[in-house]
């Protein structure tokens, strides 16, 4: 896995790593989540009041039963605090909803 942001932002490597199902590179970090229809509806609109605070927003889609959910940062370049906070929010919101 490449490290993540500029220089001197070791930082986020270390916080990705506590994100330990999300996956990415410099640019996007990533999720896929097995989740029911319903599931899916409740997290998608936590995701959208954790996406307002961060002014961030996220790529999520339902395909085959799963949730995908795709963190950017809004001038495409590299992930910052912003992106690896939301991914945590989001995180936060699946385990909430689901219960696991």
């Amino acid at each position: 896995m490449l490290p993540f942001g500029p220089p001197g932002q070791e930082f986020l490597d270390d916080a990705l790593r506590t994100l330990k199902e999300w996956f990415g590179d410099a640019r996007e970090i990533r999720r896929t989540l097995h989740i029911s229809d319903a599931e899916h509806a409740a997290l998608t609109e936590r995701i959208k009041v954790a996406s307002d605070v961060f002014q961030l927003r996220p790529e999520v889609r339902r395909a085959d039963g799963n949730t995908q959910i795709r963190v950017r940062t809004a001038d495409g370049g590299s992930i910052n605090a912003g992106a690896v906070a939301l991914a945590a929010r989001i995180e936060a919101a699946y385990q909430a909803v689901t219960g696991r």
